[in-house]
């Protein structure tokens, strides 16, 4: 049985080993070693996993087989992944790809990675992103560029564009990334793999920031981090590690998620978003979108369009709010990015927020979830252009401004709400194309069983 384990290895998911692990089908030495062999045959074109660990990821494997011959379980105890540069390690460099930190080393791991290697799994090492983690390529002057496993000569994603690269090609089952403006949503839908962008808050950040900041430290606002993945079914097993206060604040709180609004198709209400004022997308992308809007309307679905639903947010509106914090948290992350605010306009933006959010909620008393792009075209070829400003992309013949892309991402990310993005199909180039389902807040369940549903859906 260890031959089938480790020959399915660049398809296997996370659940899948860690289930083979605890049946002792395969050990965890075997399942490094192979790991091993995949990043250092692939990971050449690519360069995707650009910091490695694997001595001791080596002893931790090691540990992990002697914890399985004592009995011991544990959610993913010897299954091996990788996690995204930004998140401290210890020993390891966060840079957040910025030349002036190359070679900062933090002493401690953020409380993520800290879970992750309680839960037993053995990493690997670390994924490219972009500068500062602000593009949707990555590439830095640090540890280059990483390329789409699917199509070298386009871009993975960004930010946590190297960990979609690792999960695309086979390399491991498992990343850890983040996302303010699509970093993980946007990665997944370019590699065709699973990413959740998790409700606010609901995964601590401790431990994920730039050299210099104080650490530890409270949250950026809108920024969250959260797993990618080759299943849905492994998005939720990687939330059930990492969901829950830390620090102080655990003292008093728990967690208790909500079980999913639906186990079944049929009994789910979908809003199809597939029109916004700021962002296009081209008709390859929407086409996969719709084509999925009509199989799960097939299905039983009860599917509804923007138009009939009462109380929708003015998404122009906003995408305004949300570009006003996001570039007041480039203020301060990047000075001279972005010029600073006053407290009190940092006040009205956060209470402008507030009023959409309230907004959202009494939509999600008539729907279950939304369907939307999470970006406008699929891959697209390497940008050399540094200035996003001044790029732009052809969406059905026609230049768009770059930036714009962001409202597609900041739908959810504004709101504070969970959105899992799923690969529904293809373009005609055979690039992969996503769909993000968008759900209530701290419905993160719901979102995921969405997603697995869909997954099951698409792959008859």
């Amino acid at each position: 049985m260890t031959g089938d384990v480790l020959d399915g290895y660049a398809v296997a998911t996370a659940s899948g080993l860690a289930a083979a692990l605890a049946e002792r089908r395969v050990s965890a030495v075997e399942l490094f070693r192979t790991a091993v062999a995949a990043i250092e045959a692939r990971d050449g074109p690519i360069n995707a996993v650009v910091v490695r660990d694997f001595d001791r990821a080596h002893d931790a494997a090691i540990a992990a087989d002697a914890a399985l011959a004592r009995g011991e379980r544990r959610p993913l105890l010897g299954v091996p992944m990788t996690v995204k540069e930004s998140h401290h390690i210890a020993g390891l460099p966060t840079t957040w790809g910025m030349a002036q930190y190359k070679g900062w080393t933090p002493d401690w791991d953020s409380a993520g990675v800290a879970r992750l290697k309680a839960a037993g799994a053995v990493i690997l090492g670390k994924t490219n992103i972009p500068v500062s983690l602000g593009d949707w390529q990555a590439d830095n002057p640090i540890y280059g560029r990483t390329n789409n496993p699917r199509d070298l000569t386009r871009t993975p994603g960004g930010s946590s564009g190297g960990g979609a690269a690792a999960l695309a090609a086979g390399m491991v089952p498992l990343e850890f990334g983040s996302d303010i403006g699509g970093s993980i949503r946007v990665p997944a839908h370019f590699c065709g793999v699973y990413g959740h962008k998790p409700s606010f808050d609901l995964i601590p950040q401790t431990g994920h920031a730039p050299p210099g900041f104080a650490e530890p430290g409270p949250g950026v606002e809108l920024a969250v981090i959260g797993p990618l993945a080759r299943s849905a079914a492994d998005l939720d097993l990687a939330l059930s590690v990492l969901a829950g206060p830390d620090g102080e604040i655990a003292k008093g709180y728990r967690l208790a998620l909500p079980s999913p609004r639906a186990d079944r198709l049929a009994d789910l209400r979908v809003l199809v978003i597939d029109q916004h004022p700021v962002a296009a997308a081209d008709s390859e992308v929407l086409g996969v979108l719709h084509d999925l809007a009509d199989r799960l309307a097939s299905a039983g679905a009860k599917v509804v369009r923007a138009e009939a639903v009462t109380g929708l947010p003015d998404l122009e509106q906003a995408h305004g709010i949300y570009m006003g914090i996001l570039l007041a948290i480039e203020s301060r992350m990047n000075p001279g990015v972005a010029e600073p605010i006053t407290a009190h306009a940092w006040m009205n933006l956060l209470g402008a927020q507030n009023a959409l959010r309230r907004r959202w909620a009494k939509v999600f008393e008539t729907v279950d979830v939304v369907l939307a792009p999470p970006f406008g075209v699929a891959a697209f070829p390497h940008i050399e252009e540094p200035d996003q400003a001044k790029r732009s992309l052809t969406i059905d013949g026609k230049p768009t401004p770059f930036e714009a892309q962001l409202a597609w991402s900041g739908i959810a990310t504004l709101a504070n709400l969970p959105a899992t993005c799923i690969p529904a199909g293809k373009t005609a180039l055979g690039l992969p194309v996503g769909v993000q389902v968008i759900g209530p807040f701290l419905e993160d369940r719901t979102t995921i069983a969405v997603a697995d549903m869909i997954g099951n859906l698409t792959s008859r």
